[in-house]
């Protein structure tokens, strides 16, 4: 990229929590991308809790009910939607 003389730019890259790198294919954040989403929003996010506990019993409770409320059946029903991956990473 350049700019009006010529000069070559470089284009600031989004933060990681925001691209592939930063993502869990099996759905939710990495490491890497909950690092940075920490780092831009002064944040804690946590591993999942798959093995149990209050913040297991909290975020199933909640997320069951986004996915019943908040989307789309064609989404509720597609085992790759990022809620369903999400929800199936926690054991809910």
């Amino acid at each position: 990229m350049s700019d009006k003389k010529g000069n070559r730019v470089r284009k600031a890259k989004t933060a990681a929590w925001q691209r592939k790198e930063g993502k869990n294919p099996e759905g939710g954040l990495n490491a890497k991308g909950r690092a940075s989403y920490n780092k831009k929003h002064g944040a804690n996010l946590k591993a999942p809790q798959p093995e149990g506990g209050s913040r297991k019993k909290s975020f199933c409770a909640r997320m069951s009910g986004m996915k019943k409320k908040l989307t789309s059946k064609k989404t509720a029903n597609d085992p790759d939607s990022r809620i369903n991956k999400s929800l199936r990473k926690w054991k809910c």
